[in-house]
C-alpha cells in the first residue's frame, strides 16, 4: 500500500507561514546547490496533494511545472470546480475518499504538500504515514500554525535528524499504528 507523507518547513514555533500568507522566511536558509533532501525525496512519490492556496503561491513563486513535471498527479484541493490541466485535477470531493482510493492504487508515495487546513484534516482522519519536517530558525510569533487543535494524538516513531550549515534541522517520523 502506498503511503501519504508530509514534506514541509515550519519555524521554530511551528508556523508554516506570516500574516498574509507570507513565505519569505523560507528564503533564510535558501543556499545554492542545498535541496534539503527533496529531490530525493520527490523520487519517491509519483502523486502529490496540495491547498488551492499552496499551489496559487507556488504556482506564481516558481511555476506550474514545480507540480505538473508531467511525471505525476497533482491533486489540487479546492472548493471550485476547475477542469483538469495537465496531470493537474482541481478537487472537490471528499478528501478522505480521495486519500484512500489513491492509497489502493499502484504506484509510488504520496506528497502531501499542505496547506493547513489539508494537513490538519488529514491528521484528524489519521491518514498521514510520514512527516518529514524542516525547522528553519526563526520564531515568527505569529502566522498559520502547522499543527491546530482539537486533533488526536498520534504517536510517533523517530527515523532520522539531519543538521545543516544554514541552522535548518530536518526531523523525520513515521506514524506508529
Amino acid at each position: 500500500m502506498r503511503k501519504l507523507a508530509l514534506f514541509i518547513a515550519t519555524s521554530v514555533d511551528g508556523y508554516i507561514a506570516k500574516p498574509n500568507d507570507d513565505l519569505s522566511f523560507l528564503k533564510l536558509v535558501e543556499k545554492e546547490g542545498e535541496d534539503y533532501g527533496y529531490a530525493e525525496f520527490t523520487a519517491t512519490i509519483d502523486t502529490i496533494i496540495i491547498g488551492r492556496k499552496t499551489y496559487d503561491y507556488v504556482v506564481k513563486e516558481i511555476g506550474v511545472s514545480h507540480y505538473d513535471n508531467g511525471q505525476r498527479d497533482v491533486y489540487v484541493i479546492t472548493r471550485e470546480q476547475k477542469p483538469q490541466v495537465g496531470r493537474t485535477t482541481f478537487y472537490s470531493g471528499d478528501l478522505t475518499e480521495l486519500v484512500n482510493r489513491l492509497k489502493q492504487e499502484k504506484g509510488k508515495n504520496i506528497y502531501c504538500d499542505g496547506g493547513a487546513e489539508i494537513i490538519n484534516e488529514l491528521l484528524q482522519r489519521d491518514l498521514i504515514d510520514e512527516l518529514i519536517i524542516s525547522v528553519i530558525p526563526i520564531l515568527l510569533g505569529k502566522g498559520t500554525r502547522l499543527f491546530k487543535d482539537d486533533r488526536p494524538e498520534q504517536l510517533l516513531e523517530f527515523v532520522t535528524a539531519k543538521t545543516f550549515d544554514t541552522g535548518l534541522t530536518q526531523l523525520h517520523y513515521k506514524r506508529k499504528k
